[in-house]
């Protein structure tokens, strides 16, 4: 059936103006996630001197995606437009940290809080999310905006980042436990086989016993060649960067099947040009290019890798903690 002129404009119009709307709603959680930053930094320095801080601000694909699973969601609504990330060396860090907001008096309000150490999803994520909305006296304009902390291990950081990859390369959103159901077995397995280093609560209908974990495990390991997969995604990655070591945005494009990443940094006061520069990127990506990207922030140039090794195709950290549970 043919599609009138008009018809598609005003479509084109729409999509358009909604890109528009979405992009100044997200660019608006800038100044909180800012201020949340600096706190978790703070706090998580105090706790682990080698603690890794960095923030993001959700992907257009992404927002699409959990409006798509969940259709009587508003854009308002969504707790994780801006998210920081605390990745600490240990579980026993990881509660050092939450014991620390609790003893805290933060003026913002804490909406929400999920232990997916003690209680791990279904997929094999751990970790703990707090929620919490941003209140200030000075600043009243942010006010009830919504930011979500993530704090991690490092092991739980190299499990959740090697899912993206491989979600990135089979163009699957494992993440949000969606496509093949061998890879997302796989996850859930792994997901237990490092709660068991941790010596903490094993995923949801996966094995209670090291032998049938094991046994399980190597079975997928083999099935899907897992090491092989992933040590060839990393392999050839060429880096493509303009930025230094000074600035405080920087935005990852990663082109998977030309295995090319590419950084563009930004400087403290060019955020209004980084987030222009990440929506024209986003609505390539959009139009069928098969790319991925982020803006985020981080404290040096060195930190990025460590804070998004899947942008980097980097999986060395997830690759030794599958030798070491089937071995």
């Amino acid at each position: 059936m043919p599609v009138d002129a008009e018809d598609f404009i005003a479509s084109f119009d729409r999509q358009e103006r909604a890109l528009v709307v979405i992009n100044n709603w997200r660019s608006s959680h800038n100044f909180p996630l800012n201020t949340f930053q600096n706190g978790l930094r703070q706090r998580a320095k105090q706790v682990d001197s080698k603690g890794l801080v960095a923030q993001r601000i959700k992907r257009l694909a992404s927002i699409k995606a959990k409006l798509e699973r969940f259709p009587t969601i508003r854009l308002s609504q969504m707790q994780d437009i801006g998210g920081c990330r605390a990745v600490v060396s240990s579980v026993s860090n990881v509660i050092r940290l939450v014991d620390a907001y609790k003893a805290s008096e933060l003026k913002h309000k804490q909406v929400r809080f999920d232990d997916y150490i003690k209680n791990p999803k279904r997929s094999g994520y751990r970790g703990v999310h707090l929620i919490y909305r941003y209140y200030s006296d000075r600043k009243k304009t942010y006010n009830s905006l919504q930011v979500e902390i993530q704090l991690r291990s490092t092991l739980q950081h190299a499990w959740a980042t090697a899912v993206e990859t491989v979600g990135t390369f089979t163009r699957q959103a494992l993440k949000s436990s969606q496509g093949e159901t061998e890879w997302l077995r796989f996850f859930a397995l792994m997901g237990t086989a490092i709660a068991a280093r941790e010596d903490c609560n094993p995923v949801p209908d996966t094995p209670t016993t090291k032998d049938e974990l094991k046994s399980e495990l190597v079975d997928y390991v083999r099935k899907l060649d897992v090491e092989g997969h992933l040590t060839a995604y990393g392999q050839a990655l060429s880096v493509l960067e303009k930025a230094t070591a000074n600035e405080h945005y920087y935005l990852l494009e990663l082109d998977p099947v030309a295995k090319v990443t590419k950084v563009t940094g930004y400087a403290a006061n060019q955020y209004e040009r980084a987030a222009s520069d990440y929506l024209e990127t986003e609505k390539n990506i959009q139009k069928g290019q098969n790319a991925d990207a982020v803006l985020v922030s981080v404290d040096s140039l060195s930190s990025l890798r460590r804070a998004y090794p899947n942008y980097f195709l980097d999986t060395h950290l997830f690759i030794d903690a599958v030798r070491q549970a089937v071995k």
